[in-house]
């Protein structure tokens, strides 16, 4: 019983020292389309807040932001015309990135992401 304690204490260190490491501004592009995109994310325990930026710099927040573990969620909502826009992103952050999953009316686009310096 101590063990499994010990390694359920050593879990959740672990999630605390990851969600610190995402806290920052990551930028990436968006393959085959050279669109250029930063976040700017804050990790306050399973809850994420920030914003997102494009090419334009415009600034929109981030919406049900989520971290377990590893993994991240977010939406993102924006108006496009007088047509709401919602963008909803998946992620796995690794010590050097994230690798982001923009699902965009039904198609999957993979995001690359690097922290910035």
């Amino acid at each position: 019983m101590k063990y499994f304690a010990f390694v359920v204490a050593l879990l959740l260190i672990a999630g605390i020292a990851l969600a610190a490491d995402l806290d920052g501004k990551w930028t990436g592009t968006i393959p085959g389309m050279d669109i250029p995109v930063s976040y700017t994310f804050k990790a306050e325990g399973a809850t994420l807040t920030g914003t997102s930026s494009g090419p334009n710099d415009t600034t929109i927040p981030i919406k049900n932001g989520k971290i377990d573990g590893n993994n991240i969620s977010f939406s993102v909502t924006f108006d496009m015309g007088g047509q709401e826009m919602k963008l909803d992103y998946k992620g796995v952050v690794s010590a050097d990135q994230i690798k982001l999953s923009l699902d965009m009316m039904g198609q999957t686009t993979e995001i690359p992401l690097k922290k910035a310096k």
